[in-house]
């Protein structure tokens, strides 16, 4: 293996653990939207018998394991249309 090799293979090596660890943040702030968006939007729309939410913020809750990227905007946005503060972002 190359000296370029090895250094690379070491930068990825000390990168990797970051990469999950924020991945992890994220997830856990994409349920914090989501929970926050059931409790807050959902139950009070449910009791004056507006709809359920749509398949999109069933989709970015969904998009919570696997994907927070693409779940937490459509819930930050959601959240923030129905003016209810935004769980906080650890």
């Amino acid at each position: 293996m190359t000296g370029l090799a090895k250094i690379s293979l070491a930068a990825l090596t000390l990168a990797l653990p970051a990469t999950v660890v924020a991945q992890s943040t994220d997830s856990k702030y994409c349920a914090a939207l989501g929970a926050q968006y059931d409790r807050y939007v959902n139950n009070v729309n449910m009791g004056r018998g507006v709809a359920p939410p749509s398949a999109r913020i069933e989709g970015a809750k969904a998009d919570c394991a696997k994907n927070p990227a693409a779940g937490i905007p459509v819930l930050e946005k959601a959240l923030n249309d129905a003016k209810v503060q935004l769980p906080p972002r650890s």
